[in-house]
């Protein structure tokens, strides 16, 4: 019962964006972007996340990242992060100076939406000497949950990350991330896995994942959610659950489109052609749905926090 309220909390306390049929947004999250070692599960899918979000920004969409954008249990510091990946974290100060970048924090970054001074960690400095170091992401607000609300009929999206339903990640990040960064990174070098990640542990899975559902049911609210990189997508009759996966599979990355007063699942990955030719294609794994079919499924009672 805790683990809904607390769901329902950030519910209420989410910031509403409004949308509607001409909107195009495109949800990510899990990126875990890390410092370039062995332990960067980011590093083997970069350039498909950069070639996918390069095609997004010129098509005019809006980018979601929904939660463990950046890899900050294992590493301490977001510098490591932004030195390796300073073409990625280009293309994201693009989004949000055309006014088209949300952030959401999951709990592997869960230092954006408590450390009150993080936004000032992320800056640019030119190589130069005495060069001038500016804000990448100027005024931005990381956020625990946003709702979206489409405009023409009565429809909200709640968006989190998902590790609200993993007690251990939630209330006991700061456990966890001691964990994770001074035991379980050493080990993951060596192959071994971290047990308490909801990602690898399929028990831990599938009971977040049963959480979240639950939460949907009791108060027939659209939710969409990252943190067990499983993707979800509802068949008909089935909870308005959806998971946009993850970007850190061996051979694929994950996300969710809204264009069209559709929602859709896709995926990219690297296509060959007949000559040889490598590039990066998209795939749609299911069919889109109509978000003016999941506004006759949403319920009139709201949520209430704790």
């Amino acid at each position: 019962m805790l683990i809904q309220k607390r769901i329902s909390q950030v519910f209420n306390e989410a910031t509403e964006v409004p949308f509607n049929d001409d909107s195009k947004i495109v949800i990510m999250s899990d990126c875990h972007r890390g410092d370039g070692s062995y332990a960067d599960n980011f590093a083997h899918n970069q350039n498909l996340f950069f070639a996918a979000l390069t095609q997004y920004y010129h098509h005019k969409y809006t980018y979601i990242e929904l939660g463990d954008g950046d890899e900050l249990w294992e590493n301490d510091k977001i510098s490591k992060v932004l030195e390796v990946y300073d073409n990625v974290f280009w293309l994201l100060s693009k989004f949000h100076h055309d006014s088209r970048l949300y952030m959401i924090y999951g709990n592997h970054d869960m230092v954006k939406g408590k450390n009150k001074s993080f936004a000032r960690q992320l800056v640019y400095c030119e190589d130069e000497p005495d060069g001038q170091c500016c804000s990448i992401f100027p005024c931005i607000e990381f956020h625990e949950g946003l709702v979206l609300r489409h405009s023409g009929y009565d429809l909200r999206l709640f968006l989190l990350h998902g590790h609200q339903a993993d007690f251990f990640n939630d209330r006991l990040w700061r456990v966890s991330c001691f964990l994770v960064r001074f035991l379980w990174k050493p080990l993951e070098l060596l192959g071994i896995n971290n047990p308490t990640s909801a990602a690898t542990n399929p028990k831990r899975k599938k009971s977040v994942e049963r959480k979240l559902i639950q939460w949907v049911e009791r108060h027939n609210q659209p939710l969409i959610a990252g943190h067990t990189h499983r993707v979800a997508f509802p068949k008909p009759g089935e909870p308005c659950y959806f998971n946009d996966g993850s970007c850190v599979h061996p051979r694929f990355i994950t996300a969710l489109e809204i264009a069209d007063g559709n929602i859709l699942l896709v995926k990219w990955s690297y296509k060959t052609k007949f000559d040889g030719t490598l590039y990066v294609g998209r795939d749609e794994l299911t069919d889109p749905i109509s978000l003016a079919g999941l506004c006759s499924k949403q319920g009139k009672n709201v949520p209430q926090a704790i």
